[in-house]
Protein backbone atom coordinates (compact mmCIF):
# COMPACT_ATOMS: atom_id res chain seq x y z
CA UNK A 1 0.00 0.00 0.00
CA UNK A 2 2.97 2.46 0.73
CA UNK A 3 3.61 2.40 -3.14
CA UNK A 4 0.17 3.28 -4.60
CA UNK A 5 0.18 6.11 -1.67
CA UNK A 6 2.91 8.19 -2.77
CA UNK A 7 1.65 7.86 -6.63
CA UNK A 8 -1.86 9.21 -5.94
CA UNK A 9 -1.16 12.54 -6.79
CA UNK A 10 0.44 11.23 -9.63
CA UNK A 11 -1.98 9.33 -11.66
CA UNK A 12 -3.50 11.58 -14.60
CA UNK A 13 -6.66 10.51 -13.78
CA UNK A 14 -6.92 11.49 -10.60
CA UNK A 15 -5.97 15.49 -11.85
CA UNK A 16 -9.22 15.88 -12.01
CA UNK A 17 -10.13 15.07 -8.57
CA UNK A 18 -9.85 18.21 -5.89
CA UNK A 19 -6.86 18.17 -3.80
CA UNK A 20 -8.71 18.02 -0.79
CA UNK A 21 -10.42 14.33 -1.76
CA UNK A 22 -7.20 13.35 -2.77
CA UNK A 23 -5.79 14.03 0.59
CA UNK A 24 -8.32 12.31 2.19
CA UNK A 25 -7.20 9.25 -0.01
CA UNK A 26 -3.71 9.50 0.57
CA UNK A 27 -4.36 9.45 4.56
CA UNK A 28 -6.31 6.87 3.96
CA UNK A 29 -4.29 4.30 2.08
CA UNK A 30 -1.51 5.25 4.59
CA UNK A 31 -3.77 4.54 7.39
CA UNK A 32 -4.79 1.41 5.83
CA UNK A 33 -1.23 0.29 5.35
CA UNK A 34 0.00 0.89 9.02
CA UNK A 35 -2.67 -1.01 10.44
CA UNK A 36 -1.33 -4.16 7.81
CA UNK A 37 1.84 -3.18 9.22
CA UNK A 38 0.52 -3.29 12.98
CA UNK A 39 -0.86 -6.57 12.23
CA UNK A 40 1.74 -8.45 10.60
CA UNK A 41 4.22 -7.33 13.68
CA UNK A 42 2.12 -8.86 16.28
CA UNK A 43 1.53 -12.16 14.06
CA UNK A 44 5.50 -12.50 13.81
CA UNK A 45 5.83 -11.71 17.37
CA UNK A 46 2.71 -14.39 18.21
CA UNK A 47 4.67 -17.01 16.06
CA UNK A 48 8.03 -16.32 17.79
CA UNK A 49 6.68 -16.90 20.67
CA UNK A 50 4.62 -19.49 20.52
CA UNK A 51 7.48 -21.97 19.17
CA UNK A 52 10.20 -19.82 21.26
CA UNK A 53 12.01 -17.92 19.07
CA UNK A 54 14.34 -15.29 19.64
CA UNK A 55 12.59 -11.89 18.94
CA UNK A 56 14.95 -9.08 17.04
CA UNK A 57 18.22 -10.37 16.77
CA UNK A 58 18.62 -9.72 12.57
CA UNK A 59 19.35 -7.24 10.28
CA UNK A 60 15.88 -8.19 8.74
CA UNK A 61 14.02 -6.78 11.94
CA UNK A 62 16.06 -3.94 13.11
CA UNK A 63 15.33 -2.51 9.89
CA UNK A 64 11.61 -3.51 9.42
CA UNK A 65 11.05 -2.43 13.09
CA UNK A 66 13.08 1.42 12.19
CA UNK A 67 10.58 1.60 8.93
CA UNK A 68 7.23 1.12 11.26
CA UNK A 69 8.45 3.58 14.13
CA UNK A 70 9.63 6.33 11.17
CA UNK A 71 5.84 5.25 9.28
CA UNK A 72 4.21 5.66 12.25
CA UNK A 73 5.65 9.58 12.85
CA UNK A 74 5.25 10.27 9.12
CA UNK A 75 1.55 9.24 9.63
CA UNK A 76 1.24 11.39 12.29
CA UNK A 77 2.75 14.63 11.51
CA UNK A 78 1.29 13.77 8.28
CA UNK A 79 -2.54 14.22 9.49
CA UNK A 80 -1.05 17.01 12.02
CA UNK A 81 -0.08 19.22 9.69
CA UNK A 82 -1.36 18.67 6.00
CA UNK A 83 -4.56 16.65 6.71
CA UNK A 84 -5.82 18.89 9.37
CA UNK A 85 -6.45 22.74 8.32
CA UNK A 86 -4.57 24.16 11.71
CA UNK A 87 -0.52 24.04 10.21
CA UNK A 88 0.24 27.49 8.64
CA UNK A 89 0.60 27.70 5.13
CA UNK A 90 4.05 28.66 5.79
CA UNK A 91 5.32 26.08 7.52
CA UNK A 92 3.36 23.31 5.52
CA UNK A 93 5.70 25.08 2.53
CA UNK A 94 8.49 24.58 4.90
CA UNK A 95 8.23 20.85 5.60
CA UNK A 96 6.83 19.46 2.55
CA UNK A 97 10.45 18.60 0.91
CA UNK A 98 11.10 17.19 4.28
CA UNK A 99 7.68 14.70 3.76
CA UNK A 100 8.36 13.82 0.66
CA UNK A 101 11.71 12.64 1.04
CA UNK A 102 10.71 10.86 4.19
CA UNK A 103 8.16 9.01 2.39
CA UNK A 104 10.67 7.86 0.09
CA UNK A 105 12.70 6.99 2.30
CA UNK A 106 10.60 4.61 4.11
CA UNK A 107 9.51 2.70 0.67
CA UNK A 108 13.02 1.94 0.28
CA UNK A 109 13.58 0.51 3.73
CA UNK A 110 9.93 -1.61 3.67
CA UNK A 111 11.58 -2.74 0.01
CA UNK A 112 15.20 -3.90 1.37
CA UNK A 113 13.01 -5.20 4.47
CA UNK A 114 10.62 -7.49 2.56
CA UNK A 115 13.93 -8.45 0.50
CA UNK A 116 15.39 -10.05 3.04
CA UNK A 117 12.65 -11.27 5.18
CA UNK A 118 11.83 -13.29 2.02
CA UNK A 119 15.69 -14.63 1.87
CA UNK A 120 15.90 -15.15 5.23
CA UNK A 121 12.78 -16.85 5.08
CA UNK A 122 14.11 -19.28 2.33
CA UNK A 123 17.35 -20.25 4.19
CA UNK A 124 15.68 -20.79 7.06
CA UNK A 125 13.70 -23.18 4.90
CA UNK A 126 16.39 -24.77 3.23
CA UNK A 127 20.36 -25.09 3.99
CA UNK A 128 22.75 -23.52 1.98
CA UNK A 129 23.30 -26.75 -0.12
CA UNK A 130 19.66 -27.20 -1.24
CA UNK A 131 19.49 -23.60 -2.26
CA UNK A 132 23.03 -23.77 -4.31
CA UNK A 133 20.92 -26.30 -6.33
CA UNK A 134 18.32 -23.67 -7.91
CA UNK A 135 15.14 -26.05 -6.59
CA UNK A 136 11.98 -24.40 -7.53
CA UNK A 137 11.47 -22.54 -4.07
CA UNK A 138 14.88 -20.44 -4.25
CA UNK A 139 13.84 -20.01 -8.09
CA UNK A 140 10.25 -18.57 -7.18
CA UNK A 141 11.73 -16.51 -4.31
CA UNK A 142 14.39 -14.91 -6.28
CA UNK A 143 11.94 -13.87 -8.77
CA UNK A 144 9.36 -13.06 -6.54
CA UNK A 145 12.62 -10.37 -5.15
CA UNK A 146 13.50 -9.18 -9.05
CA UNK A 147 9.50 -8.09 -9.15
CA UNK A 148 9.54 -6.30 -5.78
CA UNK A 149 12.73 -4.39 -7.14
CA UNK A 150 11.35 -3.63 -10.34
CA UNK A 151 7.80 -2.59 -8.40
CA UNK A 152 10.18 -0.33 -6.03
CA UNK A 153 12.03 1.36 -9.47
CA UNK A 154 9.00 2.02 -10.73
CA UNK A 155 7.35 3.85 -7.87
CA UNK A 156 10.42 6.03 -7.34
CA UNK A 157 10.69 6.64 -11.24
CA UNK A 158 7.37 7.97 -11.63
CA UNK A 159 7.68 10.06 -8.04
CA UNK A 160 10.91 11.65 -9.48
CA UNK A 161 9.63 12.54 -12.67
CA UNK A 162 8.29 16.14 -13.21
CA UNK A 163 5.83 15.46 -15.89
CA UNK A 164 4.26 12.80 -13.66
CA UNK A 165 3.89 15.58 -10.97
CA UNK A 166 -0.34 16.78 -10.11
CA UNK A 167 -0.24 20.28 -11.92
CA UNK A 168 -1.70 23.40 -10.20
CA UNK A 169 -5.32 23.90 -9.91
CA UNK A 170 -5.25 27.23 -11.51
CA UNK A 171 -9.47 27.11 -11.44
CA UNK A 172 -10.15 24.91 -8.21
CA UNK A 173 -13.63 24.88 -7.05
CA UNK A 174 -12.94 23.60 -3.50
CA UNK A 175 -12.32 26.90 -1.00
CA UNK A 176 -11.53 26.38 2.37
CA UNK A 177 -14.07 26.73 5.04
CA UNK A 178 -12.99 29.90 6.15
CA UNK A 179 -13.70 31.59 2.70
CA UNK A 180 -9.89 31.80 2.16
CA UNK A 181 -8.15 30.75 -0.96
CA UNK A 182 -9.03 27.56 -2.88
CA UNK A 183 -7.38 24.59 -1.63
CA UNK A 184 -3.67 23.51 -3.03
CA UNK A 185 -3.44 27.44 -3.43
CA UNK A 186 -2.39 28.61 -0.67
CA UNK A 187 1.17 28.25 -1.29
CA UNK A 188 1.16 29.92 -4.77
CA UNK A 189 -0.54 33.11 -3.14
CA UNK A 190 1.61 33.62 -0.47
CA UNK A 191 4.62 33.29 -2.83
CA UNK A 192 3.13 35.82 -5.57
CA UNK A 193 1.31 38.52 -3.14
CA UNK A 194 5.07 39.51 -2.22
CA UNK A 195 5.68 40.42 -5.81
CA UNK A 196 2.50 41.95 -6.83
CA UNK A 197 3.15 44.27 -4.15
CA UNK A 198 6.24 45.03 -5.07
CA UNK A 199 5.33 45.49 -8.62
CA UNK A 200 2.63 47.76 -7.41
CA UNK A 201 4.76 49.90 -5.50
CA UNK A 202 7.10 50.50 -8.34
CA UNK A 203 4.44 51.65 -10.84
CA UNK A 204 3.18 53.74 -8.15
CA UNK A 205 6.86 55.03 -7.92
CA UNK A 206 7.18 55.46 -11.35
CA UNK A 207 4.09 57.55 -12.08
CA UNK A 208 4.97 59.63 -8.94
CA UNK A 209 8.43 60.79 -10.83
CA UNK A 210 7.12 60.87 -14.15
CA UNK A 211 3.93 63.88 -12.94
CA UNK A 212 6.59 65.35 -11.07
CA UNK A 213 8.95 66.20 -13.81
CA UNK A 214 5.69 66.90 -16.23
CA UNK A 215 5.17 69.45 -13.58
CA UNK A 216 8.57 70.88 -13.61
CA UNK A 217 9.52 71.12 -17.02
CA UNK A 218 5.77 73.35 -16.86
CA UNK A 219 7.11 75.67 -14.65
CA UNK A 220 10.31 76.29 -16.88
CA UNK A 221 8.17 76.53 -19.99
CA UNK A 222 6.11 79.18 -17.74
CA UNK A 223 9.71 80.54 -17.06
CA UNK A 224 10.70 81.19 -19.99
CA UNK A 225 7.44 82.82 -21.43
Amino acid sequence: HIGQTIIVYRLPWTWKCSKLLMKFIHAGLNTIAMILAIVSMVAVFDYHNARSITNMYSLHSWIGLTAVIFYSLQLFLGFAIFLLPFAPVPLRAALMPIHVYSGLLIFVTVIATALMGITEKLLFALNSTVYSTSPPEAIFVNCLGLLIVIFGALILWMASRPHWKRPPEENAKVQRPNGGAPEGMEAESTMTDGSNADKSDVGFNSEAARKRNFKLDEAGQRSTM
